[in-house]
């Protein structure tokens, strides 16, 4: 099989492997290990090979890549003739992700090589992340149908969607919000009727507004920079948040304490515009971060709390 393997260094230089260019960017003028697999792992390299002219193998870690690697791959790719892509990439273990054009397989090295989420910091909000493996393969997961046609549609949005959470009931607790990437900011396109703690009739008053000015400013605001994470990895998300919420855009006003899983998933549509949905329910009792004697029932009909 007939290969051309190149590497490029964290400077974006370009580099043939076994050759002093190689072994002066290593550090290493004689090494006994496998140079180019700890090259790549560890120091920040990119193995770019093409493969019988007809298919483009790229092998990275995403946490250790710099721009300027990255942005030589890129430009790489839009030159190339060749439009079938392996990308390759280490998270926790090796993954690998076929793309059939020049352009996604750009976008989505973008994506993996996005600097890792820090979720704001507050007091009133606590996030715990969940392995989104629960989603897909937990039987009991109320989330499971949505997480399941997510994947086999490889993100794509379409009217499907909301059949399926209407049948599985969980459109009454669904978000969806819109994030177009010229404006970059989160805005309602749709919100259940049972998130009754944003109050009055603002899940029809709120459509087309920004995610952030929401009735309790802080709490949109902190998810806000998820929504945002999210839109640039399309990566899902699965967490357990416990949310001191404050009911009414009034100084003084009461709070409550809830504790709520959330599953959020990232979709692409017809147009420019990246759909994030968002589920959630009470928290099961033996998940649950704090105590909560103040805390709300959501499944009840006039106390419902879902949030986003």
């Amino acid at each position: 099989m007939q290969r051309l393997t190149m590497l490029v260094t964290p400077e974006g230089q370009w580099v043939f492997p076994n050759t002093d260019e190689f072994y002066d960017a290593l550090g290493d003028p004689n090494p006994d290990y496998d140079a180019i697999a700890f090259a790549v792992k560890n120091l920040g390299f990119i193995r770019f090979e093409v493969i019988e002219k007809s298919i483009i193998e790229i092998e990275l870690h995403p946490r250790n890549v710099e721009l300027p690697a990255l942005l030589a791959v890129q430009q790489q790719l839009l030159s190339s003739d060749i439009n079938l892509f392996r990308i390759k990439y280490f998270d926790e273990t090796w993954r690998s992700e076929i793309s059939s054009t020049a352009e996604h397989a750009v976008e989505r090295l973008s994506q993996l090589a996005a600097p890792p989420f820090i979720p704001p910091q507050s007091g009133r909000f606590l996030v715990e992340p969940k392995h989104c493996n629960t989603l897909f393969d937990g039987e009991d997961c109320p989330f499971r149908p949505l997480a399941q046609k997510w994947r086999m549609s490889f993100g794509h949005f379409d009217p499907s969607v909301i059949s399926l959470a209407v049948n599985h009931q969980l459109i009454s607790r669904m978000m969806i919000v819109g994030i177009k990437p010229r404006e970059s900011e989160p805005r309602f396109r749709f919100i259940g009727h049972e998130h009754l703690w944003l109050g009055g009739n603002y899940y029809v008053s709120a459509l087309g507004e920004k995610v952030q000015n929401q009735p309790d400013k802080e709490y949109g605001e902190w998810v806000n920079e998820f929504y945002k994470s999210i839109a640039a990895t399309r990566q899902p998300r699965f967490d357990l948040v416990t949310a001191s919420l404050q009911y009414q855009n009034e100084p003084g006003a009461p709070r409550r304490t809830i504790t709520y899983e959330r599953v959020l998933l990232p979709w692409k549509t017809a147009s420019d515009e990246v759909f994030i949905t968002l589920c959630s329910r009470n928290a099961p009792a033996g998940n649950r971060m704090v105590s909560e004697p103040t805390s709300v029932n959501i499944s009840e009909p006039r106390k419902s709390a879902r949030s986003s």
